[in-house]
Protein backbone atom coordinates (compact mmCIF):
# COMPACT_ATOMS: atom_id res chain seq x y z
CA UNK A 1 0.00 0.00 0.00
CA UNK A 2 1.48 3.25 -1.11
CA UNK A 3 2.45 5.66 1.87
CA UNK A 4 0.58 8.82 1.79
CA UNK A 5 1.89 11.73 1.16
CA UNK A 6 4.16 13.34 3.41
CA UNK A 7 1.94 16.84 3.13
CA UNK A 8 -1.38 14.86 3.85
CA UNK A 9 -3.56 15.46 6.80
CA UNK A 10 -2.91 12.39 9.54
CA UNK A 11 -6.30 10.22 9.78
CA UNK A 12 -8.43 11.24 12.39
CA UNK A 13 -8.28 9.90 15.85
CA UNK A 14 -10.41 6.70 17.16
CA UNK A 15 -13.17 8.48 19.10
CA UNK A 16 -13.32 6.29 22.42
CA UNK A 17 -16.98 5.00 23.39
CA UNK A 18 -19.10 6.86 25.47
CA UNK A 19 -20.02 5.60 29.32
CA UNK A 20 -22.78 4.35 29.86
CA UNK A 21 -24.95 6.93 31.83
CA UNK A 22 -25.51 6.79 35.72
CA UNK A 23 -28.40 5.86 36.61
CA UNK A 24 -30.50 7.38 39.87
CA UNK A 25 -33.24 5.90 41.79
CA UNK A 26 -36.11 5.66 39.87
CA UNK A 27 -34.82 5.22 36.80
CA UNK A 28 -32.96 8.66 37.08
CA UNK A 29 -29.72 9.69 36.19
CA UNK A 30 -27.05 11.70 38.28
CA UNK A 31 -23.90 13.73 37.06
CA UNK A 32 -20.34 12.07 37.05
CA UNK A 33 -19.62 15.13 39.62
CA UNK A 34 -22.21 13.69 42.04
CA UNK A 35 -20.88 10.24 42.08
CA UNK A 36 -17.98 11.60 43.38
CA UNK A 37 -18.63 13.73 46.13
CA UNK A 38 -21.38 10.89 47.37
CA UNK A 39 -17.50 8.21 47.49
CA UNK A 40 -15.57 11.04 49.07
CA UNK A 41 -18.34 11.35 51.54
CA UNK A 42 -18.54 8.09 52.47
CA UNK A 43 -14.86 7.53 52.80
CA UNK A 44 -15.06 10.60 55.11
CA UNK A 45 -17.97 8.62 57.60
CA UNK A 46 -15.72 5.30 57.22
CA UNK A 47 -12.42 7.39 59.00
CA UNK A 48 -14.58 9.35 61.16
CA UNK A 49 -15.67 5.98 62.42
CA UNK A 50 -12.16 4.66 62.42
CA UNK A 51 -11.28 7.34 64.41
CA UNK A 52 -14.13 7.48 67.38
CA UNK A 53 -13.43 3.72 67.58
CA UNK A 54 -9.86 4.52 68.12
CA UNK A 55 -10.57 7.07 70.51
CA UNK A 56 -13.18 4.82 72.78
CA UNK A 57 -10.26 1.78 72.71
CA UNK A 58 -7.81 4.84 74.03
CA UNK A 59 -10.16 5.95 76.26
CA UNK A 60 -11.38 2.48 77.87
CA UNK A 61 -7.30 1.35 78.20
CA UNK A 62 -6.45 4.94 80.02
CA UNK A 63 -9.42 4.15 82.54
CA UNK A 64 -8.21 0.50 83.05
CA UNK A 65 -4.72 1.72 83.71
CA UNK A 66 -5.38 4.60 85.84
CA UNK A 67 -7.49 2.06 87.79
CA UNK A 68 -4.84 -0.22 88.05
CA UNK A 69 -2.68 2.52 89.42
CA UNK A 70 -5.29 3.77 91.95
CA UNK A 71 -2.64 2.55 94.46
CA UNK A 72 -5.10 4.47 97.50
CA UNK A 73 -8.18 2.37 96.45
CA UNK A 74 -8.63 0.84 99.65
CA UNK A 75 -8.48 4.44 101.56
CA UNK A 76 -11.70 5.52 100.51
CA UNK A 77 -15.31 4.26 99.79
CA UNK A 78 -18.01 2.89 101.50
CA UNK A 79 -17.60 1.28 104.85
CA UNK A 80 -17.63 -2.17 105.42
CA UNK A 81 -16.81 -4.88 107.80
CA UNK A 82 -13.60 -4.82 106.38
CA UNK A 83 -12.62 -1.23 106.08
CA UNK A 84 -9.40 -0.66 108.36
CA UNK A 85 -7.83 2.83 109.75
CA UNK A 86 -4.46 2.37 111.48
CA UNK A 87 -4.12 0.78 114.95
CA UNK A 88 -2.26 4.01 116.19
CA UNK A 89 -4.84 6.49 115.10
CA UNK A 90 -5.91 8.40 117.78
CA UNK A 91 -9.78 8.68 118.37
CA UNK A 92 -10.45 12.28 119.17
CA UNK A 93 -14.06 14.53 119.46
CA UNK A 94 -13.17 18.21 118.17
CA UNK A 95 -14.08 19.91 121.14
CA UNK A 96 -10.81 18.82 123.07
CA UNK A 97 -8.42 18.95 120.01
CA UNK A 98 -5.43 20.76 120.97
CA UNK A 99 -1.55 21.34 119.93
CA UNK A 100 -1.20 18.18 121.65
CA UNK A 101 -2.64 16.52 118.72
CA UNK A 102 -0.22 17.98 116.20
CA UNK A 103 1.46 16.20 113.97
CA UNK A 104 -0.44 12.69 114.97
CA UNK A 105 -2.51 10.65 113.15
CA UNK A 106 -5.95 10.88 114.18
CA UNK A 107 -9.60 8.99 113.82
CA UNK A 108 -12.31 11.60 113.32
CA UNK A 109 -16.70 10.22 112.94
CA UNK A 110 -18.33 13.16 112.06
CA UNK A 111 -20.90 14.52 109.25
CA UNK A 112 -19.67 15.78 106.28
CA UNK A 113 -21.69 19.06 106.08
CA UNK A 114 -19.64 20.83 103.02
CA UNK A 115 -17.45 19.38 100.42
CA UNK A 116 -15.74 21.34 97.36
CA UNK A 117 -12.95 20.29 94.82
CA UNK A 118 -9.76 23.02 94.37
CA UNK A 119 -8.47 21.65 90.65
CA UNK A 120 -7.94 17.81 90.02
CA UNK A 121 -5.93 17.34 92.80
CA UNK A 122 -7.41 18.95 95.83
CA UNK A 123 -10.50 18.51 97.76
CA UNK A 124 -11.69 21.19 101.16
CA UNK A 125 -14.30 19.62 103.07
CA UNK A 126 -16.35 20.77 106.61
CA UNK A 127 -16.45 18.03 109.39
CA UNK A 128 -18.91 18.26 111.76
CA UNK A 129 -19.73 16.56 114.93
CA UNK A 130 -22.43 17.16 117.49
CA UNK A 131 -23.12 20.94 118.41
CA UNK A 132 -21.42 23.60 116.19
CA UNK A 133 -18.08 21.96 116.34
CA UNK A 134 -16.63 21.76 113.21
CA UNK A 135 -13.07 21.67 111.29
CA UNK A 136 -11.54 21.81 107.56
CA UNK A 137 -10.10 19.12 106.22
CA UNK A 138 -7.77 18.72 103.61
CA UNK A 139 -7.14 15.69 100.80
CA UNK A 140 -4.57 16.33 98.84
CA UNK A 141 -3.34 13.99 95.92
CA UNK A 142 0.46 12.72 96.58
CA UNK A 143 3.12 11.27 94.32
CA UNK A 144 3.05 8.15 93.46
CA UNK A 145 3.00 5.45 96.36
CA UNK A 146 1.49 7.53 98.70
CA UNK A 147 -2.08 7.17 100.09
CA UNK A 148 -4.18 9.72 98.41
CA UNK A 149 -4.82 8.96 94.72
CA UNK A 150 -6.59 12.00 91.93
CA UNK A 151 -9.33 9.02 92.41
CA UNK A 152 -9.82 9.53 96.36
CA UNK A 153 -9.68 13.47 96.06
CA UNK A 154 -12.79 13.41 92.88
CA UNK A 155 -14.53 10.74 95.11
CA UNK A 156 -14.27 12.81 98.64
CA UNK A 157 -15.40 15.78 96.49
CA UNK A 158 -18.56 14.46 95.57
CA UNK A 159 -19.93 13.11 98.79
CA UNK A 160 -23.11 13.83 99.63
CA UNK A 161 -23.18 16.81 102.26
CA UNK A 162 -24.32 15.55 105.47
CA UNK A 163 -23.41 11.87 105.02
CA UNK A 164 -22.00 10.80 107.88
CA UNK A 165 -18.18 9.73 107.54
CA UNK A 166 -14.88 8.23 109.19
CA UNK A 167 -11.78 9.78 108.43
CA UNK A 168 -8.12 9.19 109.22
CA UNK A 169 -5.95 12.70 109.15
CA UNK A 170 -2.80 13.93 110.77
CA UNK A 171 -3.53 16.93 112.67
CA UNK A 172 -1.67 20.29 111.01
CA UNK A 173 -2.11 23.80 111.65
CA UNK A 174 -3.41 25.46 108.99
CA UNK A 175 -1.45 28.75 107.04
CA UNK A 176 -4.01 30.94 108.79
CA UNK A 177 -7.16 30.29 111.13
CA UNK A 178 -10.33 28.84 109.09
CA UNK A 179 -12.58 31.59 109.84
CA UNK A 180 -15.69 29.10 108.43
CA UNK A 181 -14.88 26.33 111.29
CA UNK A 182 -15.35 26.91 115.32
CA UNK A 183 -11.99 24.95 115.18
CA UNK A 184 -10.63 27.37 113.09
CA UNK A 185 -6.71 26.61 114.33
CA UNK A 186 -6.51 23.08 113.11
CA UNK A 187 -6.91 21.24 109.99
CA UNK A 188 -7.13 18.02 109.41
CA UNK A 189 -4.81 16.20 106.26
CA UNK A 190 -7.13 12.87 105.37
CA UNK A 191 -5.87 10.09 104.42
CA UNK A 192 -8.32 7.83 104.67
CA UNK A 193 -11.99 8.70 104.20
CA UNK A 194 -15.00 6.09 104.27
CA UNK A 195 -18.97 6.80 104.04
CA UNK A 196 -20.70 5.01 106.88
CA UNK A 197 -24.12 6.66 105.82
CA UNK A 198 -24.49 8.29 102.73
CA UNK A 199 -27.22 11.13 103.08
CA UNK A 200 -29.01 11.41 99.91
CA UNK A 201 -28.44 13.93 96.64
CA UNK A 202 -31.17 16.24 97.82
CA UNK A 203 -31.94 17.39 101.33
CA UNK A 204 -35.26 18.31 102.45
CA UNK A 205 -33.94 20.96 103.92
CA UNK A 206 -30.57 22.07 104.04
CA UNK A 207 -28.37 22.91 107.19
CA UNK A 208 -27.91 26.05 105.99
CA UNK A 209 -31.80 26.36 105.97
CA UNK A 210 -32.33 24.82 109.17
CA UNK A 211 -29.47 27.19 110.74
CA UNK A 212 -31.26 30.38 109.42
CA UNK A 213 -34.63 31.69 111.94
CA UNK A 214 -37.50 30.37 111.48
CA UNK A 215 -39.92 33.09 108.71
CA UNK A 216 -42.70 34.82 110.37
CA UNK A 217 -44.38 33.76 113.76
CA UNK A 218 -46.78 35.74 114.68
CA UNK A 219 -48.69 35.71 118.18
CA UNK A 220 -52.36 36.40 117.21
CA UNK A 221 -54.62 32.95 117.40
CA UNK A 222 -55.40 31.79 113.27
CA UNK A 223 -58.85 29.83 112.29
CA UNK A 224 -58.73 26.05 113.23
CA UNK A 225 -58.48 24.96 109.95
CA UNK A 226 -55.07 26.71 108.70
CA UNK A 227 -53.33 25.30 112.01
CA UNK A 228 -49.99 26.71 113.72
CA UNK A 229 -47.78 25.60 110.72
CA UNK A 230 -49.44 28.41 108.55
CA UNK A 231 -48.71 31.21 110.65
CA UNK A 232 -45.03 30.75 109.34
CA UNK A 233 -45.07 30.25 105.32
CA UNK A 234 -42.87 32.44 103.93
CA UNK A 235 -39.69 32.36 102.10
CA UNK A 236 -38.18 35.67 102.82
CA UNK A 237 -34.17 35.82 103.21
CA UNK A 238 -31.71 37.84 104.83
CA UNK A 239 -28.40 39.27 103.81
CA UNK A 240 -26.66 35.44 103.19
CA UNK A 241 -29.91 35.12 100.45
CA UNK A 242 -30.75 31.91 102.30
CA UNK A 243 -34.61 31.72 101.98
CA UNK A 244 -36.35 31.21 105.95
CA UNK A 245 -37.69 27.63 106.41
CA UNK A 246 -41.63 28.03 107.76
CA UNK A 247 -42.06 25.53 111.00
CA UNK A 248 -43.90 23.45 109.18
CA UNK A 249 -40.70 22.64 106.89
CA UNK A 250 -38.75 22.67 110.13
CA UNK A 251 -40.78 19.83 111.33
CA UNK A 252 -41.45 17.90 108.45
CA UNK A 253 -37.60 17.85 107.99
CA UNK A 254 -37.41 16.95 111.61
CA UNK A 255 -33.93 15.60 111.34
CA UNK A 256 -32.32 18.88 109.78
CA UNK A 257 -33.76 20.69 112.07
CA UNK A 258 -32.32 19.05 115.06
CA UNK A 259 -28.84 19.28 113.42
CA UNK A 260 -28.93 23.08 113.30
CA UNK A 261 -26.59 24.43 115.45
CA UNK A 262 -29.06 26.84 117.04
CA UNK A 263 -31.39 24.02 117.86
CA UNK A 264 -28.76 21.96 119.66
CA UNK A 265 -27.75 25.30 121.48
CA UNK A 266 -31.35 25.39 122.42
CA UNK A 267 -31.65 22.05 123.63
CA UNK A 268 -28.72 21.89 125.91
CA UNK A 269 -29.89 25.63 127.76
CA UNK A 270 -32.82 23.71 128.68
CA UNK A 271 -31.53 20.91 129.73
CA UNK A 272 -28.93 22.94 131.66
CA UNK A 273 -32.43 24.80 133.18
CA UNK A 274 -33.64 21.46 134.17
CA UNK A 275 -31.05 20.30 136.08
CA UNK A 276 -30.26 23.83 137.73
CA UNK A 277 -34.09 23.16 139.00
CA UNK A 278 -33.46 20.28 140.70
CA UNK A 279 -29.70 20.71 142.19
CA UNK A 280 -31.64 24.03 144.01
CA UNK A 281 -34.24 21.98 145.32
CA UNK A 282 -32.30 18.98 146.65
CA UNK A 283 -29.76 21.26 148.40
CA UNK A 284 -33.21 22.22 150.09
CA UNK A 285 -34.26 19.71 150.98
CA UNK A 286 -36.74 18.44 148.72
CA UNK A 287 -37.76 14.87 146.98
CA UNK A 288 -38.39 13.95 143.79
CA UNK A 289 -41.53 11.94 142.98
CA UNK A 290 -42.76 10.31 139.99
CA UNK A 291 -46.58 11.35 139.48
CA UNK A 292 -49.04 9.19 136.89
CA UNK A 293 -49.55 10.82 133.10
CA UNK A 294 -52.83 8.85 133.36
CA UNK A 295 -55.95 9.31 135.56
CA UNK A 296 -58.89 8.20 136.32
CA UNK A 297 -60.45 11.80 136.64
CA UNK A 298 -60.22 14.80 135.30
CA UNK A 299 -58.03 16.52 137.74
CA UNK A 300 -59.52 20.56 137.31
CA UNK A 301 -63.28 19.58 136.88
CA UNK A 302 -63.40 18.75 133.21
CA UNK A 303 -61.69 21.39 131.32
CA UNK A 304 -59.65 21.11 128.18
CA UNK A 305 -58.69 17.60 129.03
CA UNK A 306 -58.35 14.60 127.04
CA UNK A 307 -60.46 11.50 126.94
CA UNK A 308 -59.11 8.16 125.99
CA UNK A 309 -60.57 4.61 126.18
CA UNK A 310 -58.50 2.37 129.36
CA UNK A 311 -60.20 -1.18 128.66
CA UNK A 312 -63.51 -1.24 129.95
CA UNK A 313 -63.63 2.62 131.24
CA UNK A 314 -62.53 6.14 130.37
CA UNK A 315 -58.85 7.83 131.38
CA UNK A 316 -57.71 11.06 130.84
CA UNK A 317 -54.30 12.36 130.61
CA UNK A 318 -52.94 14.59 133.44
CA UNK A 319 -53.61 18.57 133.35
CA UNK A 320 -51.37 19.00 136.15
CA UNK A 321 -49.45 16.82 139.10
CA UNK A 322 -51.25 18.82 141.91
CA UNK A 323 -53.40 16.32 143.38
CA UNK A 324 -50.12 14.16 143.41
CA UNK A 325 -48.28 16.98 145.05
CA UNK A 326 -50.04 17.06 147.71
CA UNK A 327 -51.21 13.49 147.81
CA UNK A 328 -47.73 13.36 148.66
CA UNK A 329 -47.74 15.66 151.85
CA UNK A 330 -50.09 13.97 153.01
CA UNK A 331 -48.64 11.04 152.79
CA UNK A 332 -45.63 12.28 155.13
CA UNK A 333 -43.09 14.01 152.92
CA UNK A 334 -42.25 18.00 153.94
CA UNK A 335 -40.65 19.00 150.20
CA UNK A 336 -41.17 17.29 146.69
CA UNK A 337 -40.73 18.20 143.17
CA UNK A 338 -41.33 16.56 139.75
CA UNK A 339 -40.42 16.73 136.49
CA UNK A 340 -42.80 15.75 133.77
CA UNK A 341 -45.48 16.25 130.79
CA UNK A 342 -48.18 17.68 131.33
CA UNK A 343 -51.27 18.01 128.94
CA UNK A 344 -53.85 20.48 128.21
CA UNK A 345 -56.21 20.00 125.42
CA UNK A 346 -56.70 23.74 124.33
CA UNK A 347 -57.69 24.25 121.11
CA UNK A 348 -55.52 27.62 120.50
CA UNK A 349 -53.09 27.52 117.55
CA UNK A 350 -50.98 30.44 118.54
CA UNK A 351 -46.75 30.12 118.90
CA UNK A 352 -47.52 30.24 123.13
CA UNK A 353 -49.77 27.51 123.56
CA UNK A 354 -49.09 23.36 122.81
CA UNK A 355 -51.05 20.81 124.02
CA UNK A 356 -48.05 19.06 125.74
CA UNK A 357 -45.50 20.58 127.94
CA UNK A 358 -42.42 20.28 130.21
CA UNK A 359 -43.84 20.72 133.94
CA UNK A 360 -41.46 21.68 136.72
CA UNK A 361 -43.90 21.38 140.06
CA UNK A 362 -42.88 21.27 143.67
CA UNK A 363 -44.88 21.09 146.57
CA UNK A 364 -43.90 22.38 150.60
CA UNK A 365 -45.13 22.18 154.10
CA UNK A 366 -45.92 25.96 155.17
CA UNK A 367 -44.45 26.49 158.58
CA UNK A 368 -45.61 29.65 159.38
CA UNK A 369 -46.96 32.14 156.04
CA UNK A 370 -47.16 30.92 152.41
CA UNK A 371 -44.37 33.34 151.45
CA UNK A 372 -41.90 30.10 152.30
CA UNK A 373 -43.17 28.86 149.02
CA UNK A 374 -42.76 32.08 147.08
CA UNK A 375 -39.85 32.17 148.65
CA UNK A 376 -38.62 29.00 147.13
CA UNK A 377 -40.00 29.71 143.63
CA UNK A 378 -38.61 32.50 143.54
CA UNK A 379 -35.22 31.77 144.47
CA UNK A 380 -35.10 28.44 142.17
CA UNK A 381 -35.71 30.48 139.07
CA UNK A 382 -33.31 33.16 139.74
CA UNK A 383 -30.79 30.72 140.92
CA UNK A 384 -31.52 28.79 137.65
CA UNK A 385 -31.04 32.49 135.54
CA UNK A 386 -28.04 33.72 137.41
CA UNK A 387 -26.71 30.44 136.27
CA UNK A 388 -27.47 29.70 133.38
CA UNK A 389 -25.35 32.94 131.82
CA UNK A 390 -22.28 31.37 133.06
CA UNK A 391 -22.94 27.48 132.04
CA UNK A 392 -24.23 28.15 128.62
CA UNK A 393 -23.00 31.41 127.92
CA UNK A 394 -21.51 30.40 124.48
CA UNK A 395 -24.75 28.90 123.36
CA UNK A 396 -26.83 31.18 124.73
CA UNK A 397 -24.56 33.63 121.86
CA UNK A 398 -25.37 31.66 119.57
CA UNK A 399 -29.07 31.32 119.61
CA UNK A 400 -29.06 35.46 119.71
CA UNK A 401 -26.93 35.10 116.92
CA UNK A 402 -29.85 33.73 114.92
CA UNK A 403 -32.76 35.54 117.27
CA UNK A 404 -31.33 38.72 118.76
CA UNK A 405 -32.82 39.52 121.13
CA UNK A 406 -31.97 42.45 124.35
CA UNK A 407 -30.29 40.74 128.18
CA UNK A 408 -33.08 39.22 130.46
CA UNK A 409 -33.10 41.84 133.36
CA UNK A 410 -32.90 40.38 137.05
CA UNK A 411 -33.10 42.69 140.20
CA UNK A 412 -30.08 42.98 142.54
CA UNK A 413 -30.13 40.38 145.23
CA UNK A 414 -32.60 42.21 147.68
CA UNK A 415 -34.31 43.66 145.62
CA UNK A 416 -36.82 41.45 144.00
CA UNK A 417 -40.08 43.45 142.95
CA UNK A 418 -43.24 41.18 144.07
CA UNK A 419 -46.68 43.52 143.91
CA UNK A 420 -50.26 42.76 144.86
CA UNK A 421 -52.20 41.87 141.64
CA UNK A 422 -54.28 44.96 142.92
CA UNK A 423 -50.85 47.24 142.68
CA UNK A 424 -50.36 45.82 139.43
CA UNK A 425 -53.86 46.48 138.14
CA UNK A 426 -53.35 49.75 140.02
CA UNK A 427 -49.53 50.55 137.92
CA UNK A 428 -51.80 49.59 134.44
CA UNK A 429 -54.52 52.40 135.12
CA UNK A 430 -52.38 55.32 136.03
CA UNK A 431 -49.44 54.73 133.67
CA UNK A 432 -50.30 51.77 130.78
CA UNK A 433 -51.62 52.40 127.62
CA UNK A 434 -55.06 53.49 127.25
CA UNK A 435 -56.78 50.26 126.08
CA UNK A 436 -56.02 49.21 129.46
CA UNK A 437 -56.67 51.62 132.06
CA UNK A 438 -59.95 50.34 132.63
CA UNK A 439 -58.71 46.63 134.35
CA UNK A 440 -60.42 45.60 137.18
CA UNK A 441 -59.09 44.25 140.33
CA UNK A 442 -61.45 41.26 140.40
CA UNK A 443 -60.67 39.75 137.17
CA UNK A 444 -57.58 37.88 135.58
CA UNK A 445 -55.12 39.67 133.10
CA UNK A 446 -55.30 39.22 129.95
CA UNK A 447 -52.19 38.33 127.53
CA UNK A 448 -51.90 42.11 126.16
CA UNK A 449 -52.32 43.23 129.71
CA UNK A 450 -49.54 41.04 131.23
CA UNK A 451 -47.47 42.40 128.49
CA UNK A 452 -48.37 45.96 128.86
CA UNK A 453 -47.71 45.44 132.62
CA UNK A 454 -44.68 43.84 132.00
CA UNK A 455 -43.33 47.04 129.88
CA UNK A 456 -43.98 49.25 132.35
CA UNK A 457 -42.18 47.18 135.14
CA UNK A 458 -39.37 46.95 132.89
CA UNK A 459 -38.95 50.52 132.87
CA UNK A 460 -39.71 51.44 136.26
CA UNK A 461 -38.19 48.36 138.36
CA UNK A 462 -35.13 47.55 135.65
CA UNK A 463 -36.31 43.89 135.70
CA UNK A 464 -37.78 40.98 133.53
CA UNK A 465 -38.68 38.80 136.37
CA UNK A 466 -41.30 39.59 138.89
CA UNK A 467 -43.87 38.24 141.35
CA UNK A 468 -47.92 38.84 141.25
CA UNK A 469 -49.17 37.89 144.78
CA UNK A 470 -52.48 38.00 146.47
CA UNK A 471 -54.99 36.95 143.27
CA UNK A 472 -58.21 37.97 143.00
CA UNK A 473 -60.86 34.56 144.49
CA UNK A 474 -62.18 34.31 141.09
CA UNK A 475 -59.42 33.81 139.19
CA UNK A 476 -58.24 31.22 141.25
CA UNK A 477 -59.37 27.19 141.41
CA UNK A 478 -61.00 25.79 144.39
CA UNK A 479 -58.22 24.43 146.03
CA UNK A 480 -56.57 28.06 146.70
CA UNK A 481 -56.37 28.93 150.27
CA UNK A 482 -58.74 32.30 150.96
CA UNK A 483 -56.59 35.39 152.41
CA UNK A 484 -58.37 35.10 155.69
CA UNK A 485 -58.13 38.98 156.21
CA UNK A 486 -59.96 39.92 152.98
CA UNK A 487 -61.76 36.83 151.27
CA UNK A 488 -62.18 38.93 147.96
CA UNK A 489 -58.20 37.50 147.29
CA UNK A 490 -55.93 34.49 147.91
CA UNK A 491 -52.72 33.75 148.84
CA UNK A 492 -51.96 32.87 145.55
CA UNK A 493 -49.04 34.34 142.86
CA UNK A 494 -47.81 33.96 139.28
CA UNK A 495 -44.44 34.92 138.71
CA UNK A 496 -43.63 36.24 135.04
CA UNK A 497 -40.82 36.80 132.66
CA UNK A 498 -40.95 39.67 129.92
CA UNK A 499 -44.75 40.04 131.05
CA UNK A 500 -45.92 36.72 130.16
CA UNK A 501 -47.04 34.08 133.26
CA UNK A 502 -44.59 31.19 133.86
CA UNK A 503 -45.29 30.15 137.04
CA UNK A 504 -48.38 29.77 139.27
CA UNK A 505 -49.03 28.51 142.81
CA UNK A 506 -50.24 29.03 146.24
CA UNK A 507 -51.24 27.95 149.30
CA UNK A 508 -53.81 25.09 149.33
CA UNK A 509 -56.93 24.33 151.54
CA UNK A 510 -55.95 21.37 153.91
CA UNK A 511 -59.29 21.23 155.91
CA UNK A 512 -61.39 18.94 154.13
CA UNK A 513 -64.76 20.79 155.50
CA UNK A 514 -63.31 24.07 154.14
CA UNK A 515 -62.28 22.65 151.10
CA UNK A 516 -65.49 20.77 150.31
CA UNK A 517 -67.54 24.30 151.00
CA UNK A 518 -64.99 26.36 148.51
CA UNK A 519 -65.49 23.55 145.77
CA UNK A 520 -69.34 24.24 145.93
CA UNK A 521 -69.12 27.76 145.89
CA UNK A 522 -67.11 27.08 142.87
CA UNK A 523 -70.04 25.46 141.10
CA UNK A 524 -68.61 21.73 141.33
CA UNK A 525 -70.15 18.24 143.02
CA UNK A 526 -68.11 17.91 145.89
CA UNK A 527 -68.93 14.33 145.12
CA UNK A 528 -68.34 13.88 141.42
CA UNK A 529 -65.30 11.18 140.18
CA UNK A 530 -61.92 12.50 141.42
CA UNK A 531 -63.20 15.51 143.54
CA UNK A 532 -64.69 12.84 145.99
CA UNK A 533 -61.39 11.25 146.14
CA UNK A 534 -59.42 14.18 146.13
CA UNK A 535 -61.61 15.89 149.27
CA UNK A 536 -60.96 12.21 151.05
CA UNK A 537 -57.34 12.58 150.85
CA UNK A 538 -57.86 15.00 153.70
CA UNK A 539 -60.15 12.87 155.83
CA UNK A 540 -58.20 10.32 156.06
CA UNK A 541 -55.20 11.88 158.40
CA UNK A 542 -54.21 15.37 159.51
CA UNK A 543 -52.55 17.38 156.74
CA UNK A 544 -50.58 20.08 157.24
CA UNK A 545 -50.73 23.36 155.81
CA UNK A 546 -48.64 23.70 152.29
CA UNK A 547 -48.42 24.90 148.93
CA UNK A 548 -46.81 24.53 145.97
CA UNK A 549 -46.24 25.86 142.36
CA UNK A 550 -46.03 24.82 138.64
CA UNK A 551 -43.28 26.39 136.45
CA UNK A 552 -43.61 25.75 132.68
CA UNK A 553 -40.29 24.46 131.42
CA UNK A 554 -40.32 25.24 127.92
CA UNK A 555 -42.00 28.85 128.66
CA UNK A 556 -39.09 29.57 130.69
CA UNK A 557 -36.91 29.06 128.22
CA UNK A 558 -38.23 30.41 125.46
CA UNK A 559 -39.13 33.76 127.09
CA UNK A 560 -35.54 34.16 128.55
CA UNK A 561 -34.29 33.92 124.92
CA UNK A 562 -36.87 35.83 123.73
CA UNK A 563 -37.66 33.08 121.51
CA UNK A 564 -40.48 33.88 118.50
CA UNK A 565 -41.96 30.33 119.45
CA UNK A 566 -42.29 28.24 122.40
CA UNK A 567 -42.23 25.86 119.84
CA UNK A 568 -38.61 26.44 119.48
CA UNK A 569 -38.02 25.74 122.95
CA UNK A 570 -39.72 21.97 122.47
CA UNK A 571 -37.71 18.85 121.59
CA UNK A 572 -41.07 17.44 119.46
CA UNK A 573 -43.99 20.16 119.52
CA UNK A 574 -47.54 19.12 120.23
CA UNK A 575 -50.46 21.32 118.86
CA UNK A 576 -53.44 20.88 117.78
CA UNK A 577 -52.64 20.19 114.04
CA UNK A 578 -49.37 18.55 115.16
CA UNK A 579 -48.73 15.15 116.44
CA UNK A 580 -45.94 14.24 113.59
CA UNK A 581 -42.61 12.87 114.30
Amino acid sequence: MAEPPANSAPPPAETPAAAPPATGGEGGTISKKAAKKAEAKAKKEAEKARRAAEQAAAAAASASAAQAEDLAKDNYGQETHETKLSADAIEINLKTLGDEHVGKKVELRAWLQNARMQGSKMAFVELREEGNWAIQGVVAASPEGTPVSRQMVKWVGAINPESFVVVEATVQKPLEPVKACRVSNYELHITKCFVHAAAPSVLGMTLAAANRPVANFSDEEVPVEQGVEKLSLSSAGDATGIPAASMLTHLDNIVMHKRSAVQQAIADIRSEMKELYRSYLRSHGFKEFEPPCLIGAASEGGANVFRLPYFEKEAYLAQSPQFYKQIEIAGGRKRVFSVGPVFRAENSNTPRHMTEFTGLDMEMEIKKDYREVLDVLEGVLLHMFRNIKERCADEIALVRSVYPSEEFLLPEPGQEVRLTFAEGQKLLREEGPEEFRNVSDDEDMSTPQEKALGALIRKKYNTDFYVLDKFPESARPFYAKEDPTNRKVTNAYDLFMRGQEICSGGQRINDPVELEARIRTKGIDPTSPGIKEYVDIFRQAGVPAHGGGGIGLDRVVAFYLNLPSIHLAAFFPRTPKRLLP
